[in-house]
């Protein structure tokens, strides 16, 4: 299986704050979810698992599996296809400025960058959105979330 890590990775990976609130209350208001990850299917999907996430998505499509990876547009038009969702419709969450922030919007989906600390926060992102927090999420999706 590779090196010992990767059998034991599940067990000690984090969320994201706010991830399964955020998630529960999205899914709870009827909002399709799909997730797109690059990496091996089993090793991911552990991780999607550990995390206690894995019911909260609708399709989720690992590039192992579906023998494309980020930012190839046809694994995001595969995700829109199963969601049955258009492009103009969706909005994609990530945290790489190219594979998830430019590549999504390059399919015509709305985009909104999850900062992280592996690209300087200076860094310019042509996204729809920048959040350091995943709950900041619920105002583009739930009007009731929206402040006035």
């Amino acid at each position: 299986m590779g090196p010992c890590w990767i059998g034991s990775f599940p067990r000690h990976c984090v969320p994201f704050p706010n991830l399964i609130p955020t998630l529960t209350q999205i899914k709870a208001a009827g909002v399709k979810l799909g997730l797109i990850s690059n990496g091996f299917g089993d090793f991911q999907f552990a991780n999607l698992q550990a995390l206690c996430i894995d019911h909260l998505f609708d399709e989720i499509l690992i590039s192992e599996w579906e023998e494309l990876r980020k930012p190839d547009p046809v694994i995001f038009q595969r995700a829109l296809k199963k969601l049955g969702v258009e492009a103009d419709s969706a909005l994609f969450v990530g945290d790489h400025p190219e594979n998830d922030v430019r590549a999504s919007r390059a399919v015509g989906m709305k985009a909104i960058w999850k900062r992280n600390e592996l690209f300087d926060q200076e860094v310019e992102v042509e996204a729809d959105a920048c959040i350091d927090d995943l709950s900041e999420i619920l105002r583009w999706l739930l009007p009731s979330s929206r402040q006035a």
